[in-house]
């Protein structure tokens, strides 16, 4: 288990690999971090690090962190296969797959269908720590489910607005990235803190280990769940369907659409909310660029996905944000009947507590403009195209 306040950051990341490991390897009790497949895209961020951020000391510390936080879970995962071989021959029947560009209500969606115990999802703290699932009414007694609940709580002290964008909690279900930065080829990275060298060199590479890794970490998590199917969600996998179904060829897919020129500026106002704390200056500048960067990524990332999904219709449901919010039970209703599955009155019951209550709603509105980050209304339209006159809502 990963103790943040023991851990103290480099002079400089580009020649600290060996630090990094030697530092984990202590805590883990062992060096066995698996194939070397993610020592590349480990090397290129660590170079990013003294290039491309102007990092804060709080920075700094933050960075080495989540560097080790994350080499952690990667030991901790093979630490756990080893003691858990079996686990590698689990069966992943038709997992269910929610995606779509960020700041559509992946998060809302995918936490409400996670109330039906019919599913399994990979929860947070189980994501800093992969092992097999333990049995919920013993989560309190793991330390690293503690830690977790620790961290998070930091997490929001340091930037409460945060909360108004995007919630974490230890014992609910979390997005795939966070398992598959766990190889160090991953989006995440460019979320946090500026790293545009990195992301350079991510654009030229395949995710598809990423996958084999995230279908790994699910393999071992959920075995002792194994009659329970998978419920998983990440914004980034619309990028990726293509690895998504070379992986998991019987997944369901549940793709969710907004008017980018709503979903594009709330995704750039959460990457920027932390930049004050974590890097010294040249705000406006990284908002600009964020703007810039988002815009195109999740653009190529719809037309991609696109001509993904017009091979394999039979797996892929389309789901319009203002419809869920409109009449989510009947879009739930929907879904499953697209999945296959039935809903239990005992889960549709929860569901419908859940829209009464409306804790996505609970931490504040979440404010932004468009301006703030470069972008106009006919940029994003420009560049999004047909896809705005498939899904205006």
């Amino acid at each position: 288990m990963i103790n943040s306040s023991s851990l103290k950051s480099p002079t400089t990341f580009a020649n600290s690999a060996g630090q990094l490991h030697n530092t984990v390897s202590g805590i883990l009790g062992s060096d066995n971090f698996g194939p070397d497949d993610y020592q590349a895209g480990l090397a290129v961020l660590l170079l990013s690090l003294d290039y491309d951020p102007r990092l804060s000391e709080f920075g700094r510390e933050m960075a080495w962190r989540e560097l080790c936080k994350t080499l952690y879970a990667r030991g901790y995962l093979y630490q756990q296969l080893a003691a858990h071989p079996d686990t590698q021959n689990m069966p992943i029947h038709s997992p269910v797959v929610i995606t779509g560009i960020p700041r559509t209500g992946t998060t809302a969606l995918h936490k409400l269908m996670a109330l039906d115990e019919n599913f399994q999802g990979l929860q947070t703290w189980l994501i800093g720590n992969p092992m097999p699932r333990p049995p919920q009414s013993t989560w309190q007694q793991y330390q690293s489910f503690q830690a977790t609940l620790k961290q998070l709580q930091e997490r929001y002290q340091h930037a409460p607005d945060r909360l108004a964008a995007h919630k974490m909690a230890a014992d609910e279900v979390d997005e795939c990235c966070l398992i598959m930065r766990q190889t160090f080829t991953s989006n995440i990275w460019s979320c946090i803190w500026s790293a545009a060298s990195y992301d350079l060199w991510l654009q030229t590479q395949s995710e598809l280990n990423s996958y084999r890794y995230l279908k790994t970490a699910l393999q071992l998590i959920g075995s002792n769940d194994s009659s329970k199917r998978w419920l998983l969600k990440n914004p980034g996998h619309i990028a990726h369907l293509d690895s998504l179904f070379a992986v998991f060829p019987d997944a369901k897919v549940i793709h969710t659409h907004r008017d980018p020129v709503k979903a594009i500026p709330s995704l750039c106002s959460m990457f920027i909310k932390s930049h004050d704390l974590v890097e010294q200056g040249r705000r406006n500048l990284r908002a600009k660029l964020i703007g810039i960067r988002e815009l195109e990524k999740w653009s190529a990332a719809i037309h991609h996905a696109e001509t993904v999904k017009a091979q394999k219709p039979e797996h892929v449901l389309d789901v319009s944000h203002q419809s869920f919010v409109e009449d989510p039970l009947g879009e739930i209703e929907r879904i499953y009947r697209f999945i296959g599955q039935e809903l239990s009155p005992t889960a549709k019951a929860e569901m419908l507590q859940r829209i009464q209550d409306d804790p996505e709603r609970q931490h504040g509105k979440h404010h932004y403009q468009l301006s703030d980050f470069g972008l106009t209304q006919a940029m994003i339209k420009q560049r999004f195209g047909q896809y705005m006159m498939q899904f205006k809502k």
